[in-house]
């Protein structure tokens, strides 16, 4: 199902829907089934392609959510979205924890979206091999508790491409095709503004690595400093502008809160590449 919306070329929008009370833009918006099935709707009717359900926030400062919580949280929500949404949108659990993605896997979750990259679960490997599901794995320096404490590289970009080059390698050893593999640069976890300036110039390096390239800028506080804005909420047309930027660079996947705009600055941005 994936791959094959991958194989369309066109640039792919996956939706956010958080049913947590706490994250940094949305908490609290989506955590009813029926509130949750409704924005899931509509993002699909404004041109999302992949829908991303989360039970525990990773803003910077976040606490950790147990397994039980998180499953309490996604498990109706996601059996609610697979009976509701056409059989063709495919579900991603955002978690770390591979208890979590199993009971989001028989409830109809098909990807797993996780931004530790098996770091905190090697079960995540496993599960995404028994299951022949793609997995996505994203670059965290330390902990959503930690990590904008002073976020410090020698080289950002290079660094990153080593750790997902080893992710990647882990994910295969486990048995996960290489086909089912996804990488995110992980924006906005673990660095500074010219960390996460740095890594937007440098999209391109990722794309080279042969694994398509999943980049989540929505709404992120690196952008409101640039702007400047204080609500994240105001950061759509900055967040519109990464995604023609990664659109140019080859990315193919683009987390975004705000899908209409973002569908729309891809599909433009697209055209023209394609000239």
């Amino acid at each position: 199902m994936v791959n094959d919306l991958l194989e369309l070329e066109r640039p792919l929008i996956m939706g956010i829907l958080n049913v947590t009370p706490d994250s940094f833009s949305d908490g609290g918006s989506h955590t009813t089934r029926g509130r949750a099935v409704a924005h899931a709707l509509q993002m699909i009717e404004e041109g999302a392609d992949i829908i991303d359900v989360g039970g525990e926030s990773t803003r910077p400062g976040s606490e950790r959510v147990s397994a039980e919580e998180q499953i309490r949280r996604v498990v109706g929500i996601i059996q609610a979205l697979r009976n509701t949404l056409p059989e063709e949108v495919p579900i991603s659990i955002d978690t770390t924890l591979s208890a979590v993605a199993r009971a989001a896997i028989e409830a109809g979750a098909n990807i797993l979206n996780d931004v530790r990259a098996g770091r905190d679960d090697l079960g995540m490997f496993r599960l995404a091999a028994e299951h022949g599901l793609p997995v996505i794995l994203m670059h965290m320096q330390g902990t959503p508790e930690t990590m904008q404490e002073n976020p410090a590289y020698e080289d950002v970009v290079t660094e990153i491409e080593h750790f997902l080059n080893e992710r990647c390698q882990a994910a295969l050893d486990v048995g996960v095709k290489k086909e089912n593999i996804i990488i995110d640069p992980g924006i906005g976890f673990g660095k500074t503004q010219e960390h996460n300036l740095m890594l937007m110039a440098n999209l391109d390096r990722f794309v080279k690595s042969g694994y398509p390239v999943l980049l989540g800028t929505s709404r992120k506080r690196f952008m409101g400093a640039i702007c400047p804005v204080d609500t994240p909420r105001e950061l759509v047309g900055a967040t519109c502008a990464t995604t023609a930027l990664g659109v140019m660079a080859g990315v193919r996947i683009f987390r975004v809160h705000d899908v209409k705009p973002n569908r729309q600055a891809a599909d433009v941005t697209w055209a023209i590449q394609r000239i």
